[in-house]
């Protein structure tokens, strides 16, 4: 039995389904435990798989290979000092569990399996996962340890049952996305099994993007009497070691280093930013272009994209058409010189106007309306995808959440894309970041300081530039209302009679809704974007799209 322990937190960026990367990830971690003298080296949840590996699951040769990349790192412990808590996938009798084995001296001693599956808004672990039974504790270096696995620490009866048999201290490894709020979220949550079972928690999370999904980090660690000892970044990998002492009244921390926390505010930036990064890298490509119009989401993803992979990797296009106007074209130039990327300008008058001639015949008297607007929007799409096909760079696209909602953007024109950071940010806090970024360059970002972001951008009125002295509010009510309405039909699930009580016009609510769910169908065809918020649509909200429901609570 000792009355020390040395615990390291590999909070790292794994892939999914990169075995072989991941697995050096691990290795490298395990090395630098050995030269921490730690005791214990804890990995995040599926740390090996990456998480979450979805269908990847069913894969009986994944499944075999995930467990044989755990079984080599069990074997490199041998002859070292260092205690590891692995997460991975594991096969029974019993079935495929999520779990966590634990290995000394190059052999497993324990193997302990998630009991909760979460299965509600990102989490379906019960479409691959057999659910464990309420587990012992493990005896760690004479120290009884309990290991719950992320979800089990929602449940109250998980970290008790723990605790009744003896755990002196829980180490939880986790795969716990961010959207807003998620760090208190989760610090609220193992304050309150802390005090419950007068045991500390050290608390492990992933970092990195994996598709829609943005993993923060920001472990840490909190020991009875609500006290904070530990915190690490936030965004960003890390490998925090801390010092625990058992006394009189149990175990705690001798010296931990907490980091503060990214502010509500840097946040979402540094989401879509990591995101963004992750995405492009993960997937093998290194730059990207896009389409910049001289308006504010352009001009946002544009610094999202210097940020997440410098400017010398950025490639930006104006797209005159007739319509485009002379402020956009300077605002445009503006903000790509600010941000220091390539700028080109690739008019589309002449491939517009002959497609517009060629279908005349066919369109016939019919006075000009959305096709003729759309035309210009789909030959955008047709240069930029063959921009990126020419030149191996990703595209991206640029529109917000509001403009989604309400089907406002064009399938096959400017919805095309790999990729969209905006997709999951309502139009106001597009405008609120643009103002943030032009006074902070945050966390590891790699764009300039200063205004990135032209003023004129933020104040001029949106406007798609489809025909002549067009806005958006042509179309559209003002943004600030758009988007408390859609904040109520989309992430608060508001019956109409609960929007209009807040104060909206009851045929305004109406339209809205029906606009939600006419453009099912396109958010259905969108790129990905990072899931910023707790109802983000697609992988946070799925509605069909042939759908008879009609809401008459008005």
């Amino acid at each position: 039995m000792t009355d020390r322990l040395r615990i390291a937190l590999a909070q790292l960026n794994p892939k999914v389904g990169d075995l072989p990367g991941n697995l050096a990830l691990a290795r490298a971690a395990l090395a630098d435990a050995v030269a921490a003298k730690a005791d214990i080296l804890m990995f995040s949840e599926l740390f090996l798989t990456g998480y979450f590996p979805d269908d990847l699951l069913f894969k009986p040769q994944f499944i075999k290979d995930a467990m044989q990349a755990a079984r080599d790192l069990v074997a490199d412990t041998a002859g070292t000092e260092v205690v590891l808590v692995l997460p991975t996938v594991w096969w029974d009798k019993t079935g495929l569990h999520n779990a966590a084995i634990v290995a000394e001296n190059g052999e497993i001693i324990a193997t302990r399996l998630k009991r909760e599956l979460p299965n509600t808004d990102v989490f379906y672990e019960k479409r691959y996962f057999t659910a464990g039974p309420l587990a012992m504790p493990v005896l760690i270096k004479g120290v009884s340890v309990g290991i719950p696995i992320c979800e089990d620490i929602w449940h109250a009866s998980v970290c008790e049952h723990l605790a009744m048999r003896g755990a002196e201290i829980m180490l939880c490894p986790n795969g716990s996305p961010y959207w807003t709020n998620k760090q208190h979220i989760r610090k609220e949550l193992v304050r309150a099994r802390v005090a419950e079972d007068d045991v500390p928690m050290l608390y492990l999370n992933q970092v990195g993007g994996q598709d829609e999904l943005v993993f923060d980090g920001a472990s840490f660690a909190i020991e009875p009497g609500d006290k904070l000892v530990l915190q690490g970044k936030s965004f960003a990998t890390d490998f925090i070691v801390s010092d625990w002492v058992r006394g009189d009244d149990g175990w705690t921390c001798a010296n931990g280093e907490v980091t503060e926390l990214t502010t509500t505010d840097e946040a979402p930036w540094l989401a879509c930013v990591l995101g963004l990064r992750d995405y492009v890298h993960k997937n093998g490509f290194s730059q990207v272009v896009l389409g910049l119009s001289g308006g504010i989401d352009s001009a946002v993803v544009a610094a999202m994209a210097v940020d997440a992979l410098g400017p010398e990797n950025v490639h930006c296009i104006m797209l005159p058409y007739r319509y485009t106007s002379e402020a956009s074209l300077a605002d445009a130039r503006a903000c790509a010189d600010n941000l220091g990327v390539r700028y080109d300008i690739v008019a589309i008058g002449n491939p517009v106007d002959d497609a517009l001639a060629q279908l005349a015949p066919i369109f016939g008297d019919r006075p000009a309306d959305l096709a003729e607007e759309n035309i210009q929007s789909r030959m955008r799409g047709v240069v930029l995808m063959a921009v990126s096909n020419k030149l191996g760079s990703m595209l991206l696209t640029t529109g917000n959440k509001s403009e989604m909602g309400v089907g406002y953007a064009t399938i096959y024109g400017d919805m095309n894309g790999g990729y969209n950071p905006l997709k999951d940010m309502f139009k106001m806090e597009v405008y609120r970041l643009a103002g943030w970024r032009n006074a902070h360059v945050p966390g590891d970002c790699l764009g300039p300081s200063g205004e990135v972001i032209p003023q004129a951008i933020i104040d001029k009125a949106p406007s798609a530039e489809l025909r002549p002295d067009q806005t958006d509010q042509d179309s559209l009510p003002p943004y600030p209302v758009l988007d408390a309405i859609l904040k109520g039909i989309v992430e608060d699930e508001l019956s109409l009679a609960e929007i209009v009580v807040l104060g909206y016009e009851p045929a305004l609510v109406q339209r809205i809704e029906r606009l939600v769910n006419i453009a099912e169908y396109k958010r259905r065809q969108s790129a990905p974007g990072p899931k910023l918020t707790a109802k983000a649509f697609g992988m946070g909200r799925k509605y069909p799209i042939t759908n008879g429901y009609k809401d008459r609570s008005i």
